[in-house]
């Protein structure tokens, strides 16, 4: 073979890729490795551990603000805890508070689940966030001689209030059914709560097991981050 016959073979080998292309094909990979983790483990964990919510209405001020997010223990009530009065939970209201909810679709759901992982969005619309008054056996009325709940004949010491509300402007008198919950936001000029709902089936309570979890504490804004405590009575 002759010094031209070699010739066409060697321009017909295929070019070598450059080093620098693998190392960014390398670091492409990685990322998406680690983007796709990530995306997993939030969704565990909003899924089983904790969960952000946005609060998009004033029903719990001042505990909570419109905008604040907040995250919630989804494991609170899990392994034996207890739901105790005073707690601030999320809820899910289908089938209590509101109608059961309609399918968004995949898209809708996507997105959905997209903006409440990071808590920019609310996760459904049928979630609420409430302060435990009532739990199953209580006899919950309003009001006493002096316009305060009475749970079980004792008065509730409400120093979450909203400043300037009054415990209730609606009166009712009713026994938690065993395994529900009467709920009632702080705000209570500006919350549809369980007495909301004393006509709907249920009469206003809602099921254990639609509880979503805790409220644990106010992620965001920066300056009002903080524990949340519960106010047992």
């Amino acid at each position: 073979m002759t010094e031209s016959d070699a010739q066409p073979q060697e321009r017909d080998r295929p070019a070598r890729p450059q080093k620098g292309w693998r190392r960014w094909s390398r670091s492409v990979r990685l990322w998406v490795v680690v983007a796709l983790s990530t995306v997993v483990l939030t969704m565990l964990t909003n899924a089983f551990v904790m969960q952000p919510f946005l609060i998009p209405s004033g029903s719990m001020e001042g505990t909570l603000q419109v905008g604040d997010r907040v995250v919630v223990n989804k494991l609170a009530y899990r392994f034996g805890g207890e739901i105790e009065r005073g707690d601030v939970i999320v809820f899910d209201g289908a089938g209590s508070f509101t109608a059961e909810q309609s399918d968004p679709g995949l898209l809708g759901g996507l997105l959905r689940t997209a903006g409440a992982a990071v808590g920019l969005s609310p996760s459904s619309d049928t979630d609420y966030v409430k302060r435990v008054i009532g739990v199953g056996g209580d006899r919950v009325r309003c009001c006493d001689s002096q316009g305060r709940i009475e749970v079980n004949g004792e008065p509730l010491d409400e120093p979450y209030l909203y400043p300037g509300d009054k415990p209730s402007n609606v009166t009712f008198d009713i026994r938690v059914p065993e395994g529900r919950l009467w709920v009632m936001g702080d705000h209570r000029s500006d919350s549809a709560d369980s007495r909301e709902y004393l006509g709907s089936p249920g009469g206003g309570t809602v099921p254990v097991d639609r509880v979503i979890g805790r409220v644990e504490l106010i992620g965001w804004p920066v300056d009002r981050w903080g524990w949340l405590r519960s106010a047992h009575g």
